[in-house]
């Protein structure tokens, strides 16, 4: 519409200016026919051709001031086209930004485990006569934290000596037979057959006496008692919970498409729901999926050496990628192409709006990390709605309003 407007307004001087030219030419043909008459005799002949000079000069003087009077006001009126243009132009407000090398993370969601949990069971029937250990108390290998009744089966041991002692001596009465020849080698052999049946009995029941007492196998926390002093436990029976809490374990779930992203070592940052921030690394990547999610599991190893951290606390993960070009951009300044695609649009050196679509690599706290961008950009932060990929608008930078 402007554009049709600049091309009337410039065919009509274009015509106003052959119409000036017409009459100066007609004026000067006039001057030179009247100077080609011959020259005539008389006072009063001399009288008209100088007024008919002067006439003429009136007329090219008037002609000259008529032409450059008109320009004047059509360079104003120009410039004031121009500025009512300019203002007619939608206002955004705008921010130059650089990309910067930045290493994305994936923000994952999970849950602390303990490295290893252990009900400890009965191996012996019987009842339960003592539970020393407190519940949550820190043990050590070999602590015992459950103890049922010995019963007959020390009694058992003894007699398994006992049963030893005599085979012992046969074993040697055998022996010196054979020795003066007054026995075969079979009976002594015989008699050594015995000896080590009687160490087996022994030993058999010194393990059948040792299981009474229930043990913790590894180093950790007494979580739970599971058993009290009376409760009768059969072979299987459980008596109470172990939890080995150093390392910590937690553990997340990778989709497919995040599974490339990941690998056994890389570090990890986590906070827990607690408030604790803690480092780790990957240990663990799950080879099958799970068949109903569709997902991997992984672990991730953190250190507990003073066992403040707990076990089932809900963990927020961020694992770091390669670094790679990115900006950083404010996350209100999205916007949706025609065809539903989320971008950013940002002016190009003549101020025409473009778009282009992102990938948001990292979000943090002061804004989203994206790439996609051209490497040095003017994005526009205030207007977007306003303006159409194509269009012109007038930038304003956000420092200078």
């Amino acid at each position: 519409m402007a554009r049709q407007y600049n091309v009337a307004y410039f065919d009509c001087n274009y015509a106003k200016l052959i119409i000036r030219f017409a009459y100066l030419s007609i004026a000067l043909k006039l001057f030179e026919t009247n100077m080609r008459k011959p020259q005539m005799t008389g006072h009063g002949m001399k009288i008209n051709r100088s007024i008919l000079l002067a006439f003429l000069a009136v007329l090219l003087i008037g002609g000259w001031f008529w032409i450059n009077a008109d320009e004047e006001p059509s360079k104003s009126q120009s410039s004031q086209r121009s500025e009512t243009a300019e203002k007619a132009l939608p206002s955004v407000v705008t921010r130059t930004i650089q990309a910067e090398p930045h290493a994305g993370t994936v923000k994952l969601f999970g849950r602390s485990e303990a490295a290893r949990e252990v009900t400890l069971k009965a191996e012996t029937p019987g009842p339960v006569v003592s539970t020393p250990v407190a519940e949550g108390s820190q043990v050590k290998k070999g602590t015992i934290v459950c103890r049922q009744d010995v019963n007959a089966r020390q009694a058992m041991v003894d007699q398994a000596k006992a049963l030893l002692r005599t085979r012992e001596l046969e074993y040697q009465a055998a022996a010196k037979l054979v020795e003066r020849g007054f026995a075969s080698e079979t009976q002594a052999l015989t008699a050594h057959a015995g000896l080590d049946a009687a160490k087996a009995s022994v030993k058999q029941a010194e393990i059948e006496l040792g299981n009474i007492n229930i043990r913790a196998p590894f180093s950790g926390i007494y979580d739970k008692n599971l058993a009290e002093v009376g409760d009768y436990l059969s072979p299987g029976q459980p008596c109470g919970l172990l939890i080995e809490l150093d390392p910590l374990i937690v553990t997340i779930d990778l989709t497919e498409t995040q599974l490339s992203l990941v690998s056994v070592g890389q570090e990890a940052l986590i906070e827990l729901a607690t408030g604790e921030k803690i480092k780790g690394a990957v240990k663990f990547i799950e080879s099958r999926a799970n068949p109903a999610t569709r997902t991997f599991k992984a672990e991730i190893s953190v250190p507990n050496k003073n066992l403040s951290l707990k076990a089932g606390v809900t963990a927020t993960v961020r694992l770091s990628n390669t670094p790679q070009s990115a900006h950083l951009i404010p996350a209100q300044i999205f916007a949706l192409n025609d065809n539903g695609i989320v971008g950013i649009k940002y002016l190009d050196e003549n101020d025409i709006v473009r778009f282009t679509a992102t990938e948001t690599i990292d979000e943090t706290s002061d804004g989203v990390w994206v790439k996609g961008l051209p490497d040095h950009v003017r994005i526009i932060l205030k207007g977007q709605d306003y303006v159409a990929s194509g269009a012109q608008a007038k930038a304003t930078d956000e420092y200078a309003q």
